[in-house]
């Protein structure tokens, strides 16, 4: 077993715990040439998504349902069964509509991002920000005992549901190591020399191996790497996040952690992250293109189906809230009842939105050609191994 990732340390228990080594590996990296040309390709792909985010009407919008979207895919991960349309529901407290009871989670993985990109605008990416974007993610909600914004004192351990510390698949380090395992992380955060997305992909890795929570590591670990990448100018705005990647190709992600600790392979978590960079930055571009081409279409329906006035902040509201009831509309509209109601009914028999609940009162309306671009390849039901602790 190689040691140039770490080593397991014999406990007073018996078992086994790891203990990463500071990073950059030792011996470095080996950027061999396909590593290099992932590693280029990677860059293009994010410089060309972080291009055309910028090109859109209103690049906020599209971060807003990109970090609504994270929120509902990382919490997925962690077995949580709400969909982007509970969330957008819950925020609009949509008459009616029953919600899962997981969607306090997944609204605190949105606070909890928000936090950390307002942190990460203060303060450097530390111990401390880090406590406090875990400290939103788990207040209020399941999980909540597990100490939310604190470093663990006891022993966890990650494997399948019932397993002992000694069945484990993957024994983090113990309590005793974890300070001096986080605080070189946290040096290793504020290194410049490699390049930044080989930066965030060590990274994340690393956060992983020390799982310094009780709870919410995954969560916290997959946020880690865009914060980096904006703190280190590769984005402008937070729009790079690989769990739907992760989701889809979870198990060659365990395999490729695993082989870290094991046999010290960093340079087949790079391929495998990167690759993932490419591919998560590609489609994220795809989704801002067709939105701009959306945009433009119905603008172009509201000019001449006689809109009106109201026409085009019907549909910017629409592109920042894209589940709505009436009452909801005349409230941030400023607009009478009749009118909107003329409106919604127009924009529906166009086809730009569709009434969901077949009611005659406390209708909720979806803007269906947007929100099916963040939607469409949602997955469903696939959990994480449990974290444990004794």
């Amino acid at each position: 077993m190689s040691t140039r990732a770490g080593r397991y340390v014999t406990q007073r228990a018996g078992y086994g715990a790891f203990v990463p080594q500071p990073l950059p590996p030792d011996p470095p990296v080996r950027w061999d040439t396909d590593l290099v040309r992932l590693l280029s390709e990677a860059d293009l792909a994010v410089g060309r998504l972080d291009g055309l985010a910028r090109s859109l009407p209103n690049p906020d919008l599209f971060v807003a349902m990109y970090v609504r979207r994270e929120a509902v895919l990382s919490s997925q991960i962690e077995g949580t069964q709400s969909s982007l349309d509970d969330l957008l529901a819950f925020e609009i407290d949509a008459p009616g509509m029953v919600q899962p009871v997981d969607v306090a989670e997944t609204i605190n993985y949105v606070k909890a991002m928000n936090t950390g990109l307002r942190l990460s605008a203060e303060l450097p990416l530390s111990g401390r920000l880090i406590r406090a974007i875990h400290k939103e993610l788990l207040t209020g909600v399941r999980g909540q005992e597990r100490h939310p914004g604190q470093f663990r004192t006891t022993q966890n351990w990650i494997g399948p549901a019932g397993c002992t510390i000694d069945t484990a698949t993957f024994v983090p380090p113990s309590p005793d190591d974890l300070a001096q395992a986080f605080s070189e992380l946290e040096t290793f955060l504020h290194d410049r020399a490699l390049p930044p997305l080989a930066h965030a992909g060590l990274a994340h890795a690393q956060f992983e191996a020390i799982h310094p929570f009780l709870d919410g590591n995954g969560r916290v670990g997959r946020l880690l790497i865009t914060l980096l990448l904006v703190e280190r100018g590769v984005l402008t705005r937070p729009l790079l996040y690989l769990s739907l990647f992760l989701k889809q190709n979870r198990s060659e992600y365990y395999d490729r952690l695993g082989a870290i600790r094991t046999n010290g392979d960093w340079e087949g978590w790079l391929r495998f992250f990167l690759i993932g960079v490419v591919a998560t930055a590609n489609d994220a571009a795809r989704v801002a293109a067709a939105i701009a081409d959306l945009r433009d279409e119905h603008l172009r329906q509201a000019a001449t189906q006689g809109f009106g006035r109201y026409g085009v902040p019907l549909l910017d509201l629409l592109a920042e809230q894209p589940l709505i009831t009436a009452a909801y509309a005349v409230d941030r509209l400023k607009a009478s009842p009749t009118t909107i109601g003329g409106l919604l009914d127009k924009a529906t028999g166009l086809g730009i939105i569709e009434e969901i609940t077949g009611q005659k009162r406390n209708r909720v309306y979806r803007y269906s050609p947007l929100l099916d671009l963040f939607t469409s390849d949602e997955p469903s039901d696939v959990n994480m191994p449990e974290e444990v602790t004794s």
